[in-house]
């Protein structure tokens, strides 16, 4: 097939684009030539252009399929619906499932989405989403996904994968727990084990966006994982096992990290705490047609020795997490509240 790829530098992109050609697949990427340049194989034709207004390079080309990665804006996907329509035969839409908003159950692919409140989302920016806190970022996606299935009607794949992880990920929301657990000692462990956790590696993702391609699939399928239900104690557990097991857990409940200021999701990444519907993904559907994935302790070992390849500065300042300092301050206090409780 011919797949082009919107993006293909970043975080799943790469893995798509390998992946593909490790199954015979031509690949073309479109993207500002900025992120990792030069990084791709060599077989890969390499369209650079801007998807805010210089789309000239995708003019007048054929290709089976399209795979757009990158976007959440609207205007995004009908820009390049207008040069691509008639010159593709699918349109591959990578969502997400923040546009459930904060579900009070876990949601299926029928859960309604956000609604955006703005006033015109065609004129929204990546600034203003992030000037936002990304509240706009779900209820965009959710418009983006109704473009895409506007401009391709009955040709549109859209996938709402949940928090992608793995190497390469720069937010590092995973990849704090195999980095702390690998530094030993007494590790904060939030909330209680049974708090559900969902999260999916991107080669897993990536390498399943190929096949859907390849089996022409349609429709709307949630992403995430594992296949069966998981608590942040089984995760931590698991990447524990893998990498450290003499680091110890010490369990701080919810209601005492409030008090201290420690958020679910920003400070303890991957735990959303005891609202955790969103972490509850109902994923039947994507198993069905061939989701699978990778062991737990190669995901936590494959992050960590990549996190441990970056410069020594990036290293030094990770994106997601409390400070070593900062754990150790609220274990003193949980200590103290213990003792004294005793």
């Amino acid at each position: 097939m011919r797949i082009l790829i919107l993006g293909g530098t970043g975080f799943t992109g790469p893995y798509q684009v390998r992946y593909a050609l490790s199954r015979g697949h031509e690949v073309t990427t479109f993207n500002r030539g900025k992120t990792h340049p030069g990084e791709l194989p060599g077989e890969v034709e390499q369209l650079v252009g801007d998807r805010n207004g210089n789309l000239d390079a995708m003019k007048n080309r054929q290709w089976d399929v399209v795979i757009d990665n990158p976007t959440t804006l609207p205007a995004w996907v009908g820009d390049a619906a207008q040069v691509l329509k008639g010159n593709v035969d699918r349109y591959v839409f990578i969502s997400t499932i923040s546009v459930y908003g904060e579900p009070k159950q876990g949601p299926d692919e029928n859960a309604p989405t956000e609604k955006y409140e703005g006033a015109d989302p065609y004129k929204e920016t990546i600034e203003a989403v992030r000037a936002s806190g990304f509240k706009t970022y779900g209820p965009l996606k959710a418009l983006s996904e109704r473009e895409a299935e506007k401009w391709f009607p009955g040709k549109t794949l859209i996938i709402r994968p949940g928090l992608i992880v793995g190497p390469r990920d720069e937010s590092d929301r995973f990849t704090y727990w195999p980095v702390r657990i690998d530094r030993g000692g007494q590790v904060l462990a939030p909330g209680s084990p049974e708090n559900a956790v969902q999260f999916i590696d991107a080669r897993d993702l990536a390498e399943w966006t190929i096949r859907m391609v390849e089996n022409r699939e349609t429709g709307i399928y949630n992403a995430t994982g594992p296949a069966k239900a998981l608590g942040i104690g089984g995760m931590l557990d698991g990447i524990k096992g893998a990498l450290k097991p003499d680091a110890k857990l010490i369990w701080v409940n919810e209601e005492f990290l409030t008090k201290q200021k420690v958020q679910p999701w920003s400070d303890m990444p991957v735990w959303t705490g005891k609202d955790d519907a969103l972490a509850r993904t109902k994923i039947d559907r994507a198993l069905s047609k061939g989701l699978t994935f990778r062991l737990l302790d190669v995901t936590a070992r494959d992050t960590l020795a990549w996190f441990k390849s970056l410069p020594q500065e990036r290293q030094s300042h990770p994106k997601a997490g409390l400070s070593p300092e900062r754990e150790r301050e609220v274990l003193a206090a949980w200590h103290k509240k213990e003792m004294t409780k005793s």
